[in-house]
């Protein structure tokens, strides 16, 4: 049977990184936002009720019409926990199917909302990647083009870091100073059990922002 890691972190953070690393372990990934997209855009049962929610006009001919979706929603906090009322069980049911047919010991999914979902109920360990909210600014400012107004405003719809960390049963730092190499190494040996508990990677300073 194939055990899950649920792999999160604020944006900027660079999970996906920590992901990709994981896979050089022959782990699988299933990244939650991308598949996410991909049902909203075919499956059938999330169409209908989006449109019965939101009106036919959500999705055009080139499929949804995320522009306008999201000008809905982020106005208006009801309307948002709706739609992930539509969408996020359909993710957690296709997960769950996608890991039943996996054969490695070990399956890592991805997702930046990993505990505002619930998604974290579907897997054996959650870890969190840490950086430090600077850091995390400046990366995406310069990864996506976008303003540091734009930046800020997207890091404030997502839960804070010491939520997260708290919740999680790992925590990895990504601060450009710790190798990551390492540090996940460290987390492969935790779960394998050979570790008998994770390590206090903030044992000498505080780690808030």
């Amino acid at each position: 049977m194939t055990a899950t890691i649920g792999i999160t972190g604020g944006l900027g953070s660079g999970k996906s990184l920590v992901v990709s690393l994981l896979e050089t372990y022959d782990m699988p990934s299933y990244v939650a936002d991308r598949e996410s997209k991909r049902l909203t855009a075919t499956l059938p049962a999330i169409r209908e009720r989006l449109t019965g929610l939101l009106g036919e006009e959500i999705y055009d001919a080139n499929g949804l019409n995320r522009r306008r979706m999201a000008s809905l929603i982020f106005r208006d906090p009801s309307l948002l926990a709706q739609v992930q009322a539509i969408i996020h069980p359909e993710v957690a049911r296709h997960f769950r199917e996608w890991v039943s047919r996996q054969t490695a010991p070990y399956a890592v999914l991805e997702s930046a909302i990993l505990f505002e979902s619930g998604f974290d109920r579907l897997v054996d360990w959650r870890v969190t990647v840490y950086a430090p909210g600077a850091l995390r600014l400046q990366r995406v400012m310069a990864r996506d083009g976008l303003t540091e107004a734009d930046v800020l405003r997207r890091m404030e719809n997502q839960w804070p870091d010491e939520v997260k960390k708290a919740k999680s049963d790992y925590v990895i730092l990504n601060d450009g100073r710790q190798a990551l190499i390492p540090q996940t190494e460290r987390f492969v040996e935790f779960i394998a059990g050979k570790q008998a508990s994770a390590p206090d990677i903030f044992p000498d300073r505080n780690v808030s922002d």
